[in-house]
Parts: structure tokens; C-alpha cells; sequence
């Protein structure tokens, strides 16, 4: 089937009004917005210990990262959030307040990850995860994080329980989440 006899929003234009080319259906006139993604996730401690989860999965299997994913549709990001946090880790927890909101323009996506707490430290690996553990600040497996928003997000959450100031915080200045250059 050609592009002129396909159905549905498969037509690249600008649309009436619109700045941006997006698909359009030639027959109704749907347009099809292609929007960023939203990632939610956590930093959540016991004690003094931070809890992280070795990806199973691409991209960045085998790295350290923070229980985290996407929202889905219906949900709230705390639901979202509290979700992940149950998925990836069988972790109950109880978030605090909006740590930071990154945004990743390279793969069109904003995080928002919250600060929280482990209600217990009965955790365990979940479906996408090959293992969990709570880490001292020090015990951090700093060169194995999977993303730089990881880095972020635990630096901002050390920076908030210092300092006491809860602002959410957003990218450092320049930084735009690009891990491609982290080691493999």
C-alpha cells in the first residue's frame, strides 16, 4: 500500500496551525502528537543506606540504577513511583517529596523522582532486576551507575538531607543525561 492510499495518521505535514511536522490522516484529519515520555522513580533509604537495582535489561544491563520506569497510562507519578519501586525491588515505601525533575531531550523524556522511605528492608530482586542492595553513601557502586540522572538524583538527594532544603532540583548546568559516553 502506498503512502497516498494508506489510512490512518501516516502522512508527514505541518497541520492548520501547527508549527511542527506531526502524521495526519488524510481522511479525518487525526493527527497524531508524538509527545516525551515520563519516567518516575525514587532515592529511598533504611537508615542510613540507600536502596539501588542492578538492571536486567537494556539499555544498560548489569548497571546500577534506581527503582524507576515509565509511567503508565491512569496513574499518578507517586502510584507510578511506589509502583516501580514494588516492581523492580518488592520494596514497600513511603515518598517524602519531589526530589528532581530531569529532562533528557536526547530519548524525549522527563523523569520525575521523588525522596522516600523504606517502611522495611525486606527487599528483593523483581522481574526486570538481577539484584538489590542497600548502600552505604561510600559503598555506592559509583563507576556501575547505568545513567547520569542516577548520579544526580542520589547527589541531590545527599545535598537535600544536608542541607534540609527539599526544592526539587533539575539537571546540573549543562548536563543533558547523555550516557553514551559511560563505559559499557
Amino acid at each position: 500500500m502506498s503512502n497516498e492510499t494508506a489510512q490512518g495518521p501516516v502522512h508527514p505535514r505541518i497541520p492548520e496551525g501547527d508549527n511542527r511536522e506531526r502524521l495526519v490522516c488524510n481522511d479525518c484529519g487525526f493527527v497524531l502528537y508524538s509527545n516525551p515520555k515520563v519516567m518516575v522513580g525514587s532515592v529511598v533509604h533504611w537508615e542510613e543506606r540507600v536502596l539501588l537495582c542492578r538492571r536486567e535489561i537494556e539499555p544498560r544491563a548489569g548497571f546500577w540504577t534506581l527503582p524507576a520506569g515509565f509511567m503508565e497510562n491512569g496513574e499518578t507519578t507517586e502510584q507510578g513511583a511506589l509502583r516501580e519501586a514494588r516492581e523492580e525491588t518488592g520494596a514497600d515505601i513511603a515518598l517524602d517529596h519531589v526530589l528532581a525533575v530531569y529532562n533528557i531531550p536526547r530519548i524525549s523524556q522527563v523523569q520525575v523522582i521523588y525522596a522516600g522511605r523504606l517502611l522495611s528492608p525486606d527487599v528483593h530482586a523483581g522481574d526486570e532486576t538481577l539484584e538489590v542492595g542497600l548502600f552505604t553513601w561510600d559503598a555506592i557502586p559509583w563507576d556501575d551507575l547505568a545513567f547520569p540522572s542516577v548520579r544526580w538524583a542520589l547527589e541531590h538527594w545527599r545535598e537535600a538531607r544536608q542541607t534540609g532544603d527539599q526544592t526539587a532540583r533539575s539537571n546540573p548546568s549543562g548536563e543533558t543525561g547523555d550516557y553514551r559516553h559511560l563505559k559499557s
